[in-house]
């Protein structure tokens, strides 16, 4: 557009140096207004065009931190605040919930908190997080992932009230719902108020599905009995685990919501209009939420690669024992609605995989409205072993891995049922069973149509 923009403009320049033949003059001394008059107009929208690249649209979906803003903060006047955040907590013009409540008059910030990858998101994923001081604000920061992933009274003396602003992205394994459950543990065992600053699911509220969780394998990856993919917001799923008596005091904690406004659940996170900052280090992009569902079972094995350590987290599905054009070659006769698996060669840069050259495949999601996010995960697991049954990705696994992915999971009967060669109909049969239980019982709290 820039380079049609100088064309245009030189043209209009140069039409009154140009002189014509005799016999056209009088032709083109009627055409040059025109010509000009045209040119003009293209300008101009080549500017209008300029202009939008540089100029954001107003979001179409308020934040909780905007709309708490907008009330004059009106449930934190008069108390001392400690803030469960990290960089994703954020208003729609950018700025940090930090700053936010920092600067706000009768809002007194004391405390900031800290959950896995630390309160400014520059701690590698499942490495401990040490307290410091905040460099900008000079308020202590306290870590949930360190020696304590549950607030201690120590660390609470001052405070009345914690308030939880966190972008998630959907999936019980992510580890932020863990920690905002155990902050309302920890408020209500310190009779203070728990204020949650809700946020859109990027994966839509309508999209539910995968394993539930058995509390045996209750963990930090898998705090609740809800399905890996849960299609609540935040604050859905902070009064579901205060009412259900979830805690693990069992009484609930004094929970306020403060929601969105504009949000519906059919809408995914760019239909927003709000900008995404990383959840975490590797979910660089909104959409590669959508990936994590697709690949993240696999990764917890260690047996096979997803894309960590390469430009593409969790997009990918390699190894060096694999065939590329094989395993591509059977995820598309499936014929799998939304997706598209095209083979690649790829050599990872970091981790312990830097060192070796895979091939494998490339997810790519063609229609996102059709896409089963339960039905492709499992496929991708079910390909792996049916196509090289001598490298099988559970037989290879560590013990740790395997305990790991069981964790995840929420039990060990996907995988032992795979091992048994249960057809994949039949294990989401199963699945879309448990899925029809969870419905019914989080529909009374929805908060958003």
């Amino acid at each position: 557009m820039m380079l049609e923009c100088m064309l245009f403009l030189m043209l209009v320049h140069y039409s009154a140096r140009i002189t014509f033949p005799p016999i056209e003059e009088t032709r083109m001394n009627m055409m040059k207004p025109i010509l000009q008059a045209i040119c003009c107009g293209l300008i101009a929208l080549a500017t209008s065009s300029a202009q939008s690249l540089t100029t954001k649209p107003s979001p179409v979906v308020k934040l909780g931190i905007d709309v708490l803003m907008e009330r004059d903060f009106d449930v934190l006047k008069g108390k001392r605040i400690g803030l469960v955040t990290n960089p994703t907590g954020i208003s729609a013009n950018g700025t940090q919930t930090i700053d936010v409540l920092f600067d706000a008059k009768d809002v007194n910030l004391v405390a900031l908190f800290g959950p896995e990858h630390g309160v400014r998101g520059d701690v590698e994923a499942g490495k401990y997080v040490e307290n410091y001081n905040d460099p900008s604000t000079g308020l202590p920061v306290f870590s949930l992932y360190g020696r304590t992933r549950k607030p201690t009274r120590e660390m609470l003396k001052g405070i009345d009230v914690l308030v939880y602003d966190i972008q998630d992205i959907g999936v019980r394994s992510y580890t932020y719902i863990s920690t905002m459950g155990l902050i309302m543990e920890a408020a209500a065992e310190n009779d203070l108020t728990v204020v949650v600053l809700d946020r859109p699911n990027p994966l839509t509220g309508d999209r539910v599905g995968g394993p539930m969780l058995d509390l045996k394998y209750k963990s930090f990856v898998g705090a609740y009995q809800i399905p890996y993919v849960y299609g609540m917001t935040a604050g859905e799923l902070a009064e579901m685990i205060n009412l259900e008596g979830w805690l693990s005091n069992g009484a609930p904690c004094k929970l306020v919501v403060v929601p969105m406004e504009g949000w519906n659940r059919s809408m995914w996170w760019d239909d927003t209009g709000l900008m995404w900052v990383p959840t975490s280090p590797h979910i660089p992009h909104w959409s590669t939420s959508i990936f994590y569902v697709l690949t993240g079972l696999l990764g917890e094995l260690g047996t096979a690669n997803q894309g960590v350590g390469y430009t593409l987290p969790f997009e990918l599905v390699g190894g060096s024992w694999i065939d590329a054009d094989r395993l591509a070659q059977y995820l598309n006769a499936l014929r799998l609605d939304g997706v598209y698996f095209r083979p690649l060669w790829y050599k990872p840069f970091y981790f312990d995989t830097s060192s070796a050259r895979y091939q494998g495949v490339q997810i790519h999601v063609v229609d996102r409205e059709r896409l089963d996010f339960t039905e492709v995960q499992i496929q991708i697991l079910n390909a792996l072993r049916r196509l090289f049954p001598e490298k099988d990705i559970f037989e290879r696994s560590a013990a740790a891995r395997i305990e790991m992915f069981d964790k995840v999971v929420g039990s060990n009967e996907l995988r032992l049922d795979m091992i048994r060669n249960i057809p994949v109909s039949e294990l989401l049969r199963k699945l879309d069973q448990q899925r029809a239980t969870f419905m019914i019982k989080r529909e009374k709290y929805l908060l958003y149509d």
